[in-house]
């Protein structure tokens, strides 16, 4: 018995039948992925997930994924309006500034 040749496929050669299904899907990333990308740790990951900073796809309550676009997204600093400078200076700022830490060494 002699085996047929295949015959060649439908798909041209050199094109994978799931590259335009791969753009058209979501990608989505484990918190040591997107640690990578972000350039930051997977605990800080984890910390802005739970404070609700970056949106994640929770599988199971071990299993997490984060979509990329999304992440980037809501990490995208938003125009908020600047706050207006108070008229009156009759209070002290709470906040230090150099002039404070300045003045204390030189006393």
């Amino acid at each position: 018995m002699t085996a047929e040749p295949k015959k060649p496929s439908s798909k041209t050669v050199g094109s994978d039948s799931t590259e335009p299904q791969k753009d058209k899907r979501a990608e989505y990333l484990t918190a040591r992925q997107l640690s990578e990308v972000l350039q930051v740790s997977e605990a800080t990951i984890h910390r802005l997930r739970r404070t609700g900073r970056i949106p994640a796809v929770l599988l199971t309550d071990r299993l997490i994924r984060f979509n990329l676009r999304d992440v980037q997204r809501a990490l995208k600093p938003h125009s908020a309006p600047q706050p207006e400078e108070p008229e009156h200076d009759d209070e002290p700022s709470p906040q230090l500034s150099f002039d404070d830490l300045l003045a204390e060494s030189s006393e």
